[in-house]
């Protein structure tokens, strides 16, 4: 596996290194000692799909808050979505800010979510299937969001009037924690 750092303290892009012959390819998509290397959380306490019929679905953006504050490890395995993650650790030099990477089923590229971040997507294909490898148990106590669309993020999302659930629509705008 391949790590690269974002520009989000923390989180990383992680590119499989695939090993090809004539009958196709082998590549590790998970290894704890990589991981551990890397500071990163190396137990997965669940794991999680999505599918997403349309093109322009948006799911997010979904965190949990401490003490089941969760990391998460993405990766699409049909299809194609704009995943984007918000820095949303008060005490960090990039709070407040987002990045994105495409994942793609023929890219085979994860993103690695910390704790402490916001985590959305928008489907670019129909029949697109994101796969969630989580570093922490579901808690509907400890589950929270903020808007897509949030003016303090001004994330520039690929595709207009986005497929979306009522929850995800409506959460509230973010408030900006004061240092």
């Amino acid at each position: 596996m391949i790590f690269t750092e974002t520009k989000l303290r923390g989180s990383y892009q992680i590119d499989l290194e695939l090993r090809t012959d004539e009958r196709g390819y082998f590549a590790r998509s998970f290894c704890q000692q990589e991981f551990i290397t890397h500071g990163l959380k190396p137990a997965i306490a669940q794991s999680n799909v999505s599918f997403n019929k349309k093109k322009g679905t948006l799911r997010g953006m979904h965190f949990q808050i401490s003490p089941k504050a969760e990391a998460k490890l993405v990766r699409c395995t049909r299809g194609a979505i704009y995943d984007v993650i918000i820095d949303l650790r008060p005490e960090s030099t990039t709070y407040c800010s987002w990045v994105s990477v495409e994942l793609t089923a023929n890219n085979h590229r994860m993103l690695y979510v910390p704790e402490g971040f916001a985590h959305g997507f928008q489907t670019l294909e129909d029949d697109s299937e994101v796969f969630y490898q989580m570093f922490e148990f579901y808690s509907l106590e400890h589950a929270r969001g903020v808007r897509w669309d949030d003016p303090e993020f001004r994330i520039v999302w690929p595709l207009p009037n986005p497929v979306m659930s009522g929850k995800d629509r409506t959460y509230p705008l973010y408030i900006r924690a004061t240092q």
